[in-house]
């Protein structure tokens, strides 16, 4: 039997969370029984992948600025065109419309799912409402990774193609039967170095007012991104060098993620961070802020974790003792960590997704 064929196209496997969905959905999509390839815009490549890579960049590379876009889409139309690929899912930031007016004629012809994920809405549609609905109403589903998300977009857009699929974790089968008897006293950031995003102001902060370090613990940031000087400045005009280390960024962390006291979370904005459920499915309870969106809708406060007013750093800094201090609270969140995202298993993910692209 013939497998369906599937792009999907994105920025790049490289660093960041849209990025790492885009790796975790070949496996997902090849699991379900499709014929997978992946089409990236720029050259970086930092997570594991299944199926063929096509790199627009490193294919263009010979050309210049203005040119090398024009050549990228005709690169582009050709592949998809080449290798019979019948279904796009698009998982790219798309705010110029120029750009996805174009793109649009180059998926002329193909089933084209699009996927949101962040709130920030500037990322993902034009500035123009009327283009943004112009763009979107006729594609097979715009797939967003929150319920919130999904609220948002009807609100504004009135789109009735819309719908949610959750982010999965996926940890192999060791991973998860892996326990960690003592837990360190480390609390844990990792993700990307991206203050507008992450918000490491409010971390920082939180983590200095609290004085958690005087009973031992250390905050461990791992990850990597343009931040970095930022970061390490706010550290030091905290007088916290002594008390924060900065890791470099490692593709799968879940040694640290399952050793670590707890991880935390104090973004701007989010969609539906994978850090979060990571955390849990490898039995760490969470404290994270109430932004949009996703924490809500994975964090069950007092349960799995600790959900906090955001902008808050005194609030977030008494969480954070709480944790500290409060045993019973800690080990009952502890506790209940790993159940409370086991319907975002890989294997639950998948079906979904199977679902929308052979029922559609």
């Amino acid at each position: 039997m013939n497998k369906k064929k599937v792009a999907i196209v994105s920025h790049s496997l490289g660093i960041g969370g849209a990025e790492r969905f885009a790796a975790l959905l070949t496996f997902i999509l090849e699991d379900s029984g499709f014929e997978v390839h992946s089409i990236i815009v720029n050259n970086a490549v930092d997570y594991s992948y299944t199926g063929s890579l096509f790199n627009l960049e490193t294919e263009s590379s010979n050309s210049f600025s203005f040119y090398k876009k024009i050549k990228k889409g005709v690169l582009l139309r050709r592949y998809l065109t080449q290798n019979n690929i019948e279904i796009v899912i698009d998982s790219r930031s798309r705010n110029i419309l120029l750009r996805e007016l174009i793109t649009k004629l180059i998926y002329r012809n193909l089933k084209i799912y699009y996927i949101v994920h962040s709130y920030n809405f500037q990322i993902y549609f034009p500035s123009s409402k009327f283009f943004s609905k112009l763009l979107y109403k006729n594609v097979k589903a715009l797939i967003c990774v929150s319920k919130a998300i999904e609220e948002k977009v009807k609100r504004q857009y009135a789109l009735k193609n819309v719908i949610t699929i959750y982010n999965p974790f996926y940890l192999l089968e060791e991973e998860l039967k892996k326990e960690t008897l003592e837990k360190k006293k480390v609390i844990l950031f990792f993700g990307r170095f991206e203050e507008k995003v992450k918000n490491f102001t409010l971390m920082l902060e939180a983590f200095s007012q609290s004085k958690i370090y005087e009973k031992g613990y250390l905050l461990h940031l791992m990850g990597t991104g343009n931040d970095i000087v930022f970061i390490q400045q706010k550290i030091k005009d905290l007088n916290l060098n002594d008390f924060v280390v900065v890791l470099p960024f490692k593709q799968n962390p879940f040694d640290e993620v399952r050793a670590a006291k707890f991880t935390i979370l104090t973004s701007n904005f989010e969609g539906f961070p994978l850090s979060i459920i990571e955390s849990l499915a490898l039995g760490t309870p969470v404290i994270a802020v109430d932004c949009n969106s996703g924490p809500r809708e994975i964090i069950q406060n007092e349960f799995n974790g600790l959900l906090v007013e955001n902008h808050n750093p005194k609030a977030f800094a008494e969480a954070m003792n709480r944790f500290a201090d409060n045993d019973e609270l800690y080990h009952f969140c502890r506790m209940n960590t790993v159940e409370s995202v086991k319907h975002l298993s890989l294997k639950n993910i998948s079906e979904q997704w199977k679902n929308l692209l052979t029922h559609q």
